[in-house]
């Protein structure tokens, strides 16, 4: 009993139960908002945990560019699996962009790795965007200042758990609301949703990215909700009759609660209950869509989130913010062996994700973003890469102006005004004019962005564009 016990606690956890109490008593800070929720939107953030080699996967391609870049990586691009007798690195195997915004970049040209096939397709079709040197920043900042100390930077530079914090929340470990639980905060204050049960919701367990004020996050494994099993097993406490019971127990049926905070936690319980079973009961039909996952941790998640999002009219929801992840981007060594790989898994989840988005028509309704801890260094250790900054990433959906590279691209070279050291790239595009942008697309006005995201004052742009507006 004592095991059941800390499970359910576990699972009202995850389902955000302890902030019902919260949730009531800070709405009249959100109820001004006058967000626009028309429709139905929903961004699904694709974490990539350990600092993806941002120099491995969006690659000069023009002769003079890559032998540049290549030279450099010599070393590494030895180590690449040989193909037909070469590296998957050569400039011959990769797989060249035809870019809409090309002459932006001054004759240079960009392409990607063989293993990134299907974001590629998904890039020059028009419905994936790559943004260009992106990171955490608390205002523009060059390599002077950097080597000087003369502008603020971000705290704990180059440490993983802080920098994967502050990407999600603009602050290092410890922080206490992310991005994403910011933007459904503004939401829920909005009346987007009835209520909050469903806005945030993880498919990797606990993350500060959805944590909000009025945002509570419901967690969900790769086979949909996770079962109260005292409620939901009778042979679980070895009776037919005992699950009633403690379900009654749970939702305080019987008892007459003087206490609000009893009260109100009883009827937090009984909600928590009632979602999970109308969540549960879908995952046992059919899944509404054809398309194939592929069988990896990642593409398994996502089709999870897709199914999620086909019940959007059952939840009664318009807004909604998901979190998916995957690990084992640290390549400090063996870098040729796992990032093809992993390229190949980010590429199919993703892939799969938006054909199932178009299979339900909602592809111009949901977004999907990679982010990571940080870049890597351009300059190698034989076999790997060590920590950087900067990275670039992709954008995904039938929303976005696709073909195109958002930001600048520093050159693949050493020294640069945008080196802060060993290639690691000094950002020239902030996290929150990335979040502010899906923001915007989001149905946030001007006011209620610069309150989800305090760090924003500090830059002048604040749409990037990729959904059709603001500065390319």
């Amino acid at each position: 009993m004592q095991s059941s016990r800390r499970q359910f606690l576990k699972t009202s956890a995850a389902l955000g139960l302890g902030g019902a109490a919260g949730f009531m008593s800070d709405l009249h800070r959100f109820n001004a908002f006058a967000a626009d929720t028309g429709g139905y939107r929903a961004l699904v953030c694709v974490f990539l945990f350990g600092g993806m080699d941002c120099h491995d996967t969006v690659m000069p391609y023009d002769t003079g560019s890559y032998n540049q870049y290549a030279s450099i990586r010599r070393e590494l691009f030895n180590r690449y699996d040989n193909l037909d007798g070469g590296s998957t690195r050569e400039r011959d195997r990769l797989l060249p962009l035809t870019l809409a915004n090309a002459s932006d970049f001054g004759g240079r040209q960009f392409a990607l790795p063989p293993e990134l096939g299907p974001l590629h397709d998904l890039v020059d079709g028009g419905n994936a965007a790559i943004i260009s040197n992106v990171g955490p920043l608390v205002a523009p900042v060059t390599r002077a200042e950097y080597e000087a100390r003369s502008a603020p930077l971000p705290p704990r530079l180059f440490s993983h758990n802080d920098q994967q914090s502050t990407w999600m929340a603009s602050q290092p470990e410890g922080a206490r609301f992310g991005w994403g639980g910011r933007l459904a905060d503004i939401m829920l204050g909005a009346s987007a949703n009835p209520d909050a049960t469903f806005t945030v919701i993880s498919t990797s367990g606990n993350t500060v990215f959805l944590s909000g004020e009025l945002a509570g996050q419901f967690e969900v494994g790769t086979g949909g909700p996770q079962d109260i099993r005292a409620i939901s097993n009778d042979s679980y406490l070895g009776s037919n009759a005992l699950p009633d019971l403690y379900e009654s127990h749970l939702r305080a049926r019987n008892e007459s609660l003087a206490n609000y905070l009893q009260q109100d936690y009883a009827n937090a319980v009984g909600r928590s209950i009632d979602a999970n079973r109308i969540l549960s009961e879908s995952f046992d039909l059919p899944a509404p869509f054809t398309t194939l996952f592929p069988e990896t941790g990642l593409a398994q998640q996502l089709q999870v989130v897709a199914r999620i999002i086909a019940l959007r009219e059952v939840l009664g929801v318009r807004r909604q913010v998901f979190f998916v992840a995957t690990g084992g981007f640290d390549t400090h060594s063996n870098q040729a062996n796992s990032i093809p790989n992993l390229h190949a898994g980010i590429a199919g989840a993703m892939r799969a994700f938006y054909d199932a988005t178009v299979e339900m028509g909602v592809a111009n309704d949901v977004s999907s973003f990679t982010a990571s801890d940080f870049g890597r260094t351009l300059t190698v250790n034989r076999d790997g890469t060590d920590h950087g900054w900067g990275a670039h990433h992709f954008v995904v959906g039938g929303g976005v102006q696709g073909n195109r590279m958002y930001g600048q691209f520093p050159p693949s070279v050493l020294g640069h005004n945008q080196d802060s050291g060993n290639g690691r790239l000094i950002p020239t595009t902030s996290v929150d004019q990335f979040a502010a942008t899906f923001g915007r697309w989001f149905g946030l006005n001007d006011t209620e962005l610069n309150d989800a995201l305090p760090g924003l004052s500090g830059f002048s742009d604040t749409d990037l564009g990729f959904f059709g507006g603001g500065v390319v």
